[in-house]
């Protein structure tokens, strides 16, 4: 599936601008690892034509600017349709989002619902609920937003979100077969390259890298493409239906595919199955969350699930531009 800017109508869209976003004239790249989890894999060889990405996720005064004019509620704001959610208890049908909160006796890290809550009141401008703020946190990347609050903004600035394929490509920064964004040591002469978990997780944070949560968008070094942001920090929404795996690594170079789009639709939804009912999208990056002991997905082959209809306090976006949309301008 794409929804595509060249394919939008109506007043709200406009033309993009690209101040602010990085252009990446686009080549063939070993997408995946064989190396990590099995969602990962198989590595294989990709082209993407040029592009234009932010070069930081979405913050929090670029999104304020955009419901200013828009009026736009996101889905956190919104009381969910019981339709939409059969067999659900009425007194859990309340606006809110997922918010990050630990106990200091988890020993069971199978269980991810010890240490997220679906908080009252918690959005976008609350990030962990009721009589919480954003003062103070403009430039740090905007949270809360489902896919659709993502796309919405995209689409109001004459952009796109990214697909799967030019997410990690920007996400290597010009490397090829590295393990992160910056090389192969995670903390390369001991230096911190990205906001992820330093400690045990979820009950230990030492915060070396300076943040026990979100951080400035360009608190930590730019990748090799100039571009801020892409590890940790948040996960940021793609514009791909969610496959437990990748497709084959193609056996001739005539054949490696160009611009894919990823999964035609949810490779996990089955609608007759309440809790699966919902499709997913593929989220790329990890967050302040991943740590070594869990979670280690501050990868650029790294990629993980999420239900379209949900926000949490670690999930962003950013958006592109591809080369064909922004030679019309």
């Amino acid at each position: 599936m794409r929804d595509s800017v060249s394919a939008r109508q109506g007043a709200n869209v406009r033309a993009p601008s690209l101040r602010g976003m990085i252009r990446l004239p686009g080549g063939t790249f070993t997408m995946g690892s064989d190396a990590h989890y099995a969602e990962e894999a198989p590595a294989h060889r990709v082209t993407v034509s040029g592009f234009w990405m932010d070069a930081t996720p979405v913050t929090n005064a670029e999104f304020k600017r955009f419901v200013k004019a828009t009026g736009h509620v996101t889905v956190a704001e919104r009381k969910p349709d019981p339709r939409d959610y059969p067999g659900a208890l009425p007194q859990m049908l309340y606006a809110g989002s997922l918010v990050f909160e630990p106990k200091p006796d988890i020993v069971d890290l199978t269980n991810w619902s010890q240490w997220w809550t679906l908080k009252p009141g918690a959005d976008w401008r609350h990030p962990y609920g009721k009589g919480s703020h954003i003062h103070g946190l403009d430039d740090h990347p905007v949270v809360h937003v489902a896919h659709a609050d993502a796309l919405a903004f995209a689409r109001w600035s004459g952009k796109d979100l990214p697909t799967e394929a030019e997410w990690e490509y920007a996400a290597r920064g010009g490397l090829e077969g590295t393990e992160f964004a910056w090389g192969d040591e995670l903390y390369p002469e001991g230096r911190q390259m990205a906001n992820t978990w330093q400690g045990r997780f979820p009950v230990e944070n030492l915060a070396l890298d300076g943040y026990e949560r979100t951080s400035p968008v360009t608190a930590f070094p730019p990748n090799g493409h100039g571009i801020y942001d892409m590890i940790g920090n948040t996960w940021e929404w793609t514009q791909d239906w969610f496959s437990s795996r990748h497709p084959a690594d193609a056996k001739k170079a005539c054949c490696i595919p160009r611009d894919p789009r990823g999964a035609a639709i949810d490779g996990s939804y089955d609608p007759s199955q309440p809790m699966i009912r919902i499709p997913r999208k593929v989220i790329k990056g990890g967050s302040h969350l991943c740590a070594p002991n869990y979670c280690r997905r501050y990868r650029p082959a790294a990629r993980h699930a999420e239900a379209i209809d949900t926000s949490t306090s670690h999930l962003s976006f950013r958006c592109v531009v591809r080369d064909e949309e922004a030679a019309v301008q």
